[in-house]
């Protein structure tokens, strides 16, 4: 929490106190909206903090509910969850969504692909370079793209160190982590279709 500001004054963003007159008319209104309209954020953010739990936490107690009425037992929190309104106006649905990432042997498998496409680069297999080339490259913060890499697998190729880095790009894969997603639903009219109710401020 910061520390109390005197009346008549303004702290600067370097912490020092500044008599409130010798602030521009422009500055101190700017101050003013920025505080209410980040009053109005936290506010927002309090509330989807606080509904979260409930909305997860009760759509579970459902599933487990549901669940022992045909005497079956839920493992565990991962997979996907999708309730209807009896009349099916609404809908919700709980995600979850793996962490991915790869470890060391990620190395030996783009060694091995190397291998594979400075050979192939005297053929006529350009389409092939051009994806494994996309497939390993990183974004603004140094990460791989998960779905690039795994996608090379589904290429038929029948050279064995090709099968033998996809091996090892299998291998490689680690789940580092869960994150639980949650989805709201009104259908369109008297259709099949569903529309999203946004909660986040671009979507609204």
């Amino acid at each position: 929490m910061a520390d109390h500001i005197p009346d008549g004054y303004l702290r600067n963003a370097q912490g020092h106190l500044v008599p409130i007159e010798m602030v521009k008319p422009v500055d101190q209104e700017r101050d003013r909206l920025v505080r209410e309209l980040v009053a109005i954020a936290k506010r927002l953010n309090a509330l989807l903090v606080e509904n979260k739990a409930k909305i997860f936490g009760d759509v579970a107690a459902f599933a487990e509910l549901s669940a022992e009425q045909y005497g079956v037992k839920r493992g565990g929190s991962k997979g996907n969850i999708t309730l209807h309104t009896f009349d099916g106006a609404y809908k919700l649905q709980v995600a979850t969504a793996e962490a991915i990432t790869f470890d060391e042997r990620l190395q030996a498998a783009k060694a091995l692909i190397d291998e594979c496409i400075n050979e192939w680069a005297q053929g006529s297999r350009p389409e092939i370079m051009v994806l494994v080339q996309q497939a390993f490259q990183t974004d603004k913060e140094g990460n791989l793209n998960v779905g690039r890499i795994l996608a090379l697998r589904r290429l038929e190729i029948k050279d064995d160190r090709w099968k033998e880095a996809m091996t090892a790009i299998g291998e490689s894969v680690q789940v580092i982590g869960t994150k639980q997603y949650i989805r709201f639903y009104e259908r369109i009219g008297t259709t099949d279709r569903y529309a999203p109710i946004p909660l986040d401020m671009v979507a609204v």
